[in-house]
């Protein structure tokens, strides 16, 4: 399974719902960057993603984006083969 990296807030109800997910689909774990605990690392995600919300998600290489755009991938079957690793 790809790696997982979240940028993310404690009290984000959308990153929440992304855990959720990817938990769902068999995710173990997640590297969660939790930016309301480290500021500086707000500045390294709008310069990776040039979004400026949470969360922002990355699995392997590849910049997903918000819950939004991770549920889309799941209902589009596309999550399942990206956290496989082959797609």
């Amino acid at each position: 399974m790809q790696a997982v990296r979240m940028y993310s807030t404690a009290t984000c109800p959308f990153c929440l719902r992304a855990k959720a997910l990817l938990r769902q689909r068999g995710v173990e774990a997640i590297d969660e960057i939790r930016i309301d605990e480290r500021p500086g690392e707000r500045d390294a995600m709008v310069r990776l993603t040039r979004c400026r919300t949470v969360p922002q998600i990355f699995i392997g290489e590849t910049h997903v984006g918000g819950c939004e755009e991770l549920m889309a991938l799941d209902r589009a079957g596309g999550l399942e083969p990206l956290l496989a690793g082959t797609r």
